[in-house]
């Protein structure tokens, strides 16, 4: 893999990942895989980012796993290899990230779209679970996290069967934010992106981590959790300086402490 398979920068406080390899419409190797791990990480340790947007290409955002890296595997090169634990790495990323969609967005790269916060699409984007026509099932979540998204009948018609969907039925289904013309996607996430960034960053980390216990446990632990997120904000600066400026009538200056 080269630095130019994955391109990073930061505008305004908003990171800019995009998967570089439109020759194999941005299949994820092990090697593309591991370098955007390190990259997302870096960017959620780095004061001067915010929130994330990762995108890909008017093609694809990513067509799915790369198959040489397993067609010959064996059931122990697999289970040493461990690969998923990588995407454990990004679900633990603490700021929002955005998914860009363009094209299509399957098997691993419909995966690696749920892992992220909010899905923006282009009209021409195309999501599907496909393992299913190569003797496979998801193996980095997509058995789960499209159920949690679409509910258990969907999602068990569109992974047994391998089915391609639509933006729009994407949407309606509930597994994407919102849908824009194919020329405003990026411009869309990165909006979005700038408009979280603007708020308070420990709030919007918090918020994140309370959505995900709403979406992965029960709704007494949810409830608690919240609660305790609530209290905890009340020892930071932002707090403060949120609830004076709307009582001065002014926009707040949010600095993350």
């Amino acid at each position: 893999m080269t630095d130019t398979h994955i391109l990073s920068r930061v505008d305004q406080a908003v990171a800019i990942v995009t998967l570089n390899r439109p020759d194999v419409l941005n299949a994820l190797s092990l090697d593309v895989m591991a370098r955007l791990v390190d990259l997302l990480e870096g960017h959620d340790a780095d004061p001067a980012v915010r929130c994330i947007v990762l995108t890909g290409g008017p093609r694809a955002f990513a067509a799915g796993a790369d198959i040489n890296d397993m067609a010959d595997a064996s059931v122990a090169t697999m289970y040493e290899r461990n690969q998923f634990m990588r995407w454990e790495r990004i679900r633990r990323v603490r700021k929002p990230i955005i998914a860009a969609v363009s094209g299509f967005c399957l098997g691993g790269g419909c995966e690696l779209a749920m892992h992220c916060d909010c899905i923006i699409a282009a009209e021409n984007a195309r999501f599907g679970q496909p393992e299913i026509n190569i003797g496979v099932i998801p193996g980095a979540g997509g058995t789960q996290r499209l159920t949690r998204a679409v509910g258990k009948f969907r999602a068990m018609e569109l992974i047994l069967t391998g089915r391609f969907i639509s933006a729009r039925e994407a949407c309606a289904m509930g597994l994407v934010t919102r849908v824009v013309p194919n020329e405003l996607f990026l411009d869309e996430a990165v909006a979005l992106a700038r408009t979280i960034a603007a708020k308070a960053p420990l709030a919007v980390r918090l918020a994140k981590e309370a959505v995900l216990k709403a979406h992965e446990s029960s709704l007494s632990d949810g409830l608690d959790f919240e609660r305790k997120c609530f209290y905890m904000l009340f020892a930071t600066e932002d707090q403060k300086e949120g609830m004076r400026a709307f009582r001065e009538k002014r926009p707040a200056n949010f600095e993350g402490r």
